[in-house]
């Protein structure tokens, strides 16, 4: 009989899992395979996203020049930050990237804002992380939190509706926050954890997301007429955001030298910080997404776009990443339970939702043809730091293979 739980037979799938991943072709310099959407490779079996980290590489070259740029960068914003109570907006998680940006902030003289997104899903150590690190530090929290029925109505819906993108919502409920904060304060420049050289950029067939999107979505297929908490990121109010306040999102970690190892031994050895097993699993919901839903549900394992990453920069062995990714991610099963009750889901109802036919963004009304529109617009508030460069890569790019 099949555990409802796991949905299918555990040992018919992990074989299939561990065959797929030894037999499919690779990128012979990262470890995206062929079945990465929108995927190509050059004559040296080398992939295209190795060559926008290349491109990436030269415009945030790090070493002494990025950090001579980041300098110049922070020296900007305590400028922008006179007579005002803070000089920048920090996003916080809980996790190593935002947890490492506050004590960043205060290592070089600015005077930040700690700004949480609480979707409801936070785990016990996220929690603890971000209390004991801005306490040591003596740094604000401002925390915009959504109702919980609210938003497991909307992630039901995303369940119903079949698409990969469980986690688009709480990725736009955090920027839309950000943005808030940082009207609200007065301040101009916010902080951004992203870093390509460690985490990389999600092709969009695995993540994509925008307001229309999870708006359409939640009108079809949720139970709720409307949201009152969520924070939509509406097209009109990014536009204001960038052209009218224009706020400048700065992601540090492009310019800067970054090793994520040293960095959780200082945060542990300083702040008693806790790991919480693997990138983005600070969040009981993200936890979900990325060891059980994406692998067990599309046969998506987003562990690769982080592995591609440190092989590219060299702080891991592309042999020992493939060794890896052979084994799907380890996945905590009370987890999933936990979340069926909290949904009152039977185990026939999860079943029901886990095996609904394959859809994805294309599917649904979105952003994204507008996007595509404004493309020109969209590069020039790259270059000028109102949006990140890599929405730009990727949102306003024609995608006919999503």
């Amino acid at each position: 009989m099949v555990n409802p739980t796991i949905f299918r037979d555990e040992t018919t799938w992990l074989t299939e899992w561990h065959h797929k991943n030894k037999s499919r072709k690779r990128c012979s310099r990262c470890v995206y395979d062929e079945f990465t959407p929108n995927i190509s490779f050059d004559a040296h079996g080398v992939c295209n996203y190795c060559y926008q980290h290349d491109q990436l590489s030269k415009q945030y070259p790090g070493g002494d020049a990025g950090q001579r740029d980041f300098t110049a960068i922070v020296e900007t914003i305590k400028q922008a930050g006179k007579n005002k109570p803070y000089d920048v907006i920090v996003g916080v998680s809980g996790g190593c990237d935002s947890s490492y940006l506050v004590t960043l902030a205060k290592d070089v003289g600015l005077r930040p804002l700690a700004v949480h997104f609480d979707n409801t899903w936070n785990s016990t150590t996220a929690v603890e992380n971000i209390s004991n690190v801005l306490d040591k530090l003596n740094v604000e929290l401002w925390t915009y939190v959504v109702d919980n029925h609210e938003y497991d109505d909307l992630y039901l819906a995303l369940l119903k509706a079949g698409v990969p993108d469980l986690e688009a919502p709480t990725d736009l409920g955090l920027a839309s926050t950000l943005n808030m904060a940082a009207s609200k304060f007065g301040v101009q420049y916010i902080f951004e954890g992203h870093s390509f050289r460690s985490e990389g950029l999600s092709p969009l067939g695995w993540l994509y997301m925008d307001a229309k999107y999870v708006y359409n979505i939640h009108r079809e297929f949720g139970t709720l007429s409307k949201l009152k908490t969520y924070p939509y990121m509406w097209l009109t109010r990014q536009f204001k955001w960038m052209l009218y306040n224009r706020f400048k999102k700065i992601r540090p970690l492009w310019y800067l030298d970054y090793n994520k190892d040293e960095v959780k031994k200082r945060l542990t050895e300083q702040f008693g910080w806790k790991w919480y097993g693997g990138h983005h699993l600070e969040n009981r919901m993200t936890a979900f997404y990325h060891t059980y839903f994406l692998p067990r549900r599309f046969g998506i394992d987003q562990r690769v776009n982080g592995f591609s990453a440190l092989v590219r920069s060299g702080q891991m062995n592309r042999f020992e990443a493939i060794e890896q990714l052979e084994s799907p991610p380890p996945c905590d099963l009370n987890l999933v339970e936990m979340i069926k009750k909290r949904w009152k889901l039977t185990d026939d109802a999860f079943v029901a939702l886990m095996t609904l036919p394959h859809k994805r963004y294309t599917d649904y009304k979105t952003y994204k043809k507008t996007f595509e529109r404004l493309r020109p617009l969209f590069y020039l508030m790259a270059k000028f730091e109102l949006i990140p460069w890599s929405f730009y890569v990727k949102y306003t790019a024609k995608t006919e293979n999503t």
